[in-house]
């Protein structure tokens, strides 16, 4: 199988191409075509995971409908029957990897959720015994569990810059109180929710970004939802806190990447087939396991 690197449809208005997706403009509506670009520190690599955009696609459609009770969404459909007659010649080509959605204002902060301590969290932990500002006991490991999850907001960056955390009254500013409340009170609550439904499957969800977009006065779920890209899934099988965990997401990537003497900007180092194939296999272990 051959990956998706990028699409050219012609005929309709690209206005984005992501680390990851590309974006048409179809009015009062959008095209996200999931591509099989995969990204690590901020940089897309130069090869693609093949069919990893259809397994983002189908994870983050069984968690929008599974969230639907917490908070609506951007998501119209998934199927290309429903399009825009525009979008049939392409059928092939979008099948399984697209979403019809709702066109929104997106908010200008990527909303991350971390139940465990992990990742950027625990260098930022190490260095000065707190994340975002938010003060965590001392002692603590990495990989051990939170006692409750903590809402730690960034900045989103343009390609190639990374994201920024920033404080809950940085985000104030920015927002303002009403929808900074919002998008902590919510973002949570599907954290909480998914982690239960992860425990029932197996799958420790350490930590997850989300994004929203307003709709009108509507603040709605946007963009992916806890996919392997966007989340940290550790088996709760082999769960040990005091180093590193084995994944079902691009941590893989990235501790392969920190082997190399790459400095973690353009251009990206070409990965071996190896890796490739490992990477594939543990995003569709995640989606088996937890849409099944």
């Amino acid at each position: 199988m051959k990956g998706l690197l990028e699409t050219n449809l012609q005929g309709l208005k690209l206005i984005n191409r992501g680390k990851v997706r590309d974006i048409y403009d179809l009015g009062d509506q959008l095209l996200i075509v999931a591509t099989d670009r995969i990204s690590a520190f901020d940089v897309v690599m130069p090869n693609p995971i093949p069919g990893k955009g259809i397994i983002l696609t189908q994870i983050s459609k069984f968690w929008f409908s599974f969230l639907e009770s917490i908070t609506p969404n951007h998501l119209i459909s998934t199927e290309v029957k429903d399009f825009p007659p525009e979008c049939r010649p392409y059928e092939t080509e979008l099948k399984d990897r697209s979403m019809l959605v709702k066109k929104t204002k997106p908010l200008p902060v990527e909303c991350i959720v971390r139940g465990y301590l992990s990742g950027s969290g625990w260098k930022d932990y190490q260095a000065t015994g707190s994340i975002c500002g938010l003060a965590l006991p001392t002692g603590m490991k990495e990989s051990d569990r939170l006692d409750t999850p903590i809402f730690t907001p960034s900045t989103k960056a343009e390609i190639g810059n990374h994201d920024e955390n920033v404080t809950m009254e940085e985000v104030r500013v920015l927002i303002g109180d009403e929808l900074s409340d919002h998008l902590e009170k919510t973002s949570l609550a599907i954290y909480e929710k998914a982690r239960l439904w992860g425990e029932k499957k197996g799958i420790i969800i350490a930590d997850t970004k989300f994004e929203f977009g307003l709709l009108g006065d509507q603040c709605i779920l946007i963009d992916e939802v806890l996919t392997p890209d966007s989340s940290r899934f550790w088996p709760q099988d082999q769960y040990q806190p005091g180093r590193g965990q084995v994944s079902f997401d691009k941590q893989f990537l990235r501790d392969y990447l920190e082997t190399l003497d790459w400095g973690k900007k353009p251009p990206a180092p070409e990965l071996p087939q190896e890796i490739i194939e490992k990477t594939k296999a543990k995003y569709e272990e995640a989606l088996r396991i937890l849409t099944s």
